[in-house]
């Protein structure tokens, strides 16, 4: 006797219908792409507030398995480490949680694994040499390089194995809170590599940043110059 075909047939269709999309969706949000804004004025002259980044999910899963490692000069989105209290928050987007959170941060890795990282005058020196930065550096020095802040002399910081001291663009007086003032970060905090600006689609050619020291300077960056074509890949500098 024949067994009836009818329960098989309607898992087989459910699955076509709702658990491979389903499948498909978790895994592409895994380890597919996924995009991270920039949140303040860290990154000028390079990113500005509110762009859009591509980060391959994919890339960082296999770092943090200990396939491939970070460039110096990648752009990476990560975690503070979880030591830095400072770092910790309670707002998103102007709601306060009931919960405290360490938000994600988009900064550029400066020292490598084994790397001495030191800032002296406002020079970031790797292993007792100057590092080149031609378009951080040319912009900064036009505008209100820092040269005399704490954060614009520290220490030198050798860095441990399995993980990356990363820094802000932004080189004015308190423009950028980073691995100078939290340490090196984890490969397993970083969530992957920004490989491209996706938005918005266009930009003034120009931003000026503040050069006053206080809180939230992305609300006091000025704009100016024509608009141009703003996704692009996003290079080691």
């Amino acid at each position: 006797m024949t067994p009836p075909q009818g329960r098989p047939g309607r898992w087989r269709t459910l699955w076509q219908e709702w658990g491979s999309p389903a499948l498909f969706a978790l895994l592409l949000t895994q380890f597919g792409a996924t995009a991270v804004r920039v949140d303040g004025a860290s990154m000028l002259p390079g990113l500005r507030h509110s762009e859009q980044l591509v980060v391959p999910k994919v890339e960082g899963w296999a770092h943090r398995a200990g396939l491939g490692t970070y460039a110096r000069g990648d752009v990476v989105v990560f975690k503070p480490p979880r030591s830095a209290a400072a770092e910790w928050t309670r707002e998103y987007r102007g709601v306060t949680l009931p919960w405290a959170y360490r938000p994600y941060l988009v900064k550029r890795v400066v020292g490598l694994p084994g790397d001495t990282v030191q800032v002296r005058g406002g020079t970031v020196l790797v292993n007792g040499k100057p590092l080149p930065e031609p378009r951080t550096q040319a912009y900064w020095d036009a505008s209100c390089h820092d040269t005399a802040s704490p954060l614009a002399n520290t220490p030198a910081v050798t860095v441990p194995a399995g993980a990356y001291f990363v820094m802000g663009d932004n080189r004015s007086e308190g423009g950028s809170l980073d691995s100078r003032v939290f340490g090196p970060v984890d490969t397993a905090d970083i969530a992957g590599r920004a490989v491209a600006s996706v938005w918005p689609l266009t930009l003034p050619e120009h931003a000026q940043a503040p050069c006053d020291g206080q809180a939230h300077p992305e609300r006091r960056v000025q704009l100016s110059g024509p608009t141009h074509w703003n996704p692009r890949l996003l290079l080691s500098e």
